[in-house]
């Protein structure tokens, strides 16, 4: 994958990421913000979820209060380089224990 196409498909899955947040109807409020290739996610109690795009290795990394993670694509699907889970279900792992609320993808 060339430094193009990685911007390409970084830049949807934080859309589908994004559209996905909007989407949700449950009961924890969460502020979604991007700005240059950084999307935070903000609770009510303070704590924040960072994904980022890293250019250089083509991943995904993501920072939450349960540790910080980086993510290949495979097969179209973001996948953690040390723990092999996927991309949807660690976040959604990580919002649930910093929302205190339930949330799926």
């Amino acid at each position: 994958m060339n430094d193009t196409e990685f911007h390409r498909t970084a830049d949807a899955l934080l859309q589908d990421i994004e559209a996905k947040l909007d989407d949700y109807d449950g009961d924890a409020d969460i502020d979604c913000e991007t700005n240059g290739g950084v999307m935070t996610l903000s609770f009510e109690n303070g704590s924040k979820i960072i994904i980022n795009k890293q250019e250089a290795f083509h991943q995904i990394w993501l920072a939450a209060r349960n540790g910080g993670y980086h993510f290949d694509l495979k097969s179209d699907k973001w996948i953690c380089d040390r723990s092999g889970g996927e991309l949807f279900a660690m976040l959604a792992q990580a919002i649930n224990e910093q929302s205190g609320e339930p949330f799926s993808f």
